[in-house]
């Protein structure tokens, strides 16, 4: 039988612990690790909502939709 990888791996890095510790109290997590954990997933979550958002935008913007000025704040 193979041995099962896991999923996580030891990684070192040099971090301000005062920096952690404000991240932590923001994210409400319970350890460091989760602190970091948390924070990749709000940079991934992130990044992707700023893709999609791009493309919606640029598909607007081709779609060659006029907007009219209602209210004429935008001269």
């Amino acid at each position: 039988m193979a041995a099962t990888r896991s999923r996580t791996v030891r990684k070192n890095f040099r971090l301000d612990p005062a920096q952690i510790a404000r991240a932590r109290k923001v994210l409400g997590a319970a350890t460091e690790t989760e602190t970091i954990i948390r924070a990749l997933d709000q940079v991934i979550t992130e990044a992707e909502r700023d893709r999609i958002t791009a493309a919606a935008n640029q598909r607007f913007l081709r779609s060659g939709v006029v907007i009219d000025d209602a209210f004429g704040s935008l001269a």
